[in-house]
């Protein structure tokens, strides 16, 4: 599903001032639960919550075309995260670079995030689509 902008900045500020905060070593990451879930939840094709996502990243980081690359690192990371787990639906996430994530690659981003989303209690135990087998891993205390 493509991630919904924040695009208001009082949405950036309440999130920021009153929101539950994890920092990494590349990002921050502020979660907040969204009031307007349940009107987006209607107007959404799908009828499901959404999360709106917001990237911030400072000037400092370098000019236009670096924090662009910045932002598209962040949206690969999250995507990933969005593949591989279940992040909970119906928050505001804003997401904040920090100094040295320009020389970062996507994966490694996308460590940081689910490990940050795990933190944060925002990580549902993944469900097995139709027609998928799910995992099992071995027991290792078992002999053959």
């Amino acid at each position: 599903m493509k991630p919904y902008a924040i695009k208001e900045n009082h949405l950036y500020k309440k999130t920021f001032q009153r929101g539950k905060r994890w920092s990494g070593k590349f990002v921050s990451v502020y979660v907040l639960k969204d009031l307007a879930a349940k009107k987006l939840k209607r107007a959404n094709p799908q009828k499901q919550y959404i999360n709106r996502i917001g990237l911030s990243v400072p000037k400092r980081e370098g000019g236009a075309v670096e924090r662009n690359r910045v932002k598209r690192i962040i949206r690969a990371g999250l995507q990933g995260v969005e593949r591989r787990c279940n992040l909970r639906r119906g928050y505001l996430i804003v997401i904040a670079a920090r100094p040295g994530i320009e020389r970062q690659k996507s994966p490694a981003i996308e460590s940081e995030l689910r490990y940050i989303f795990k933190k944060l209690e925002m990580l549902e135990p993944r469900t097995p689509k139709e027609g998928e087998v799910p995992s099992q891993k071995p027991d290792r205390g078992a002999e053959p």
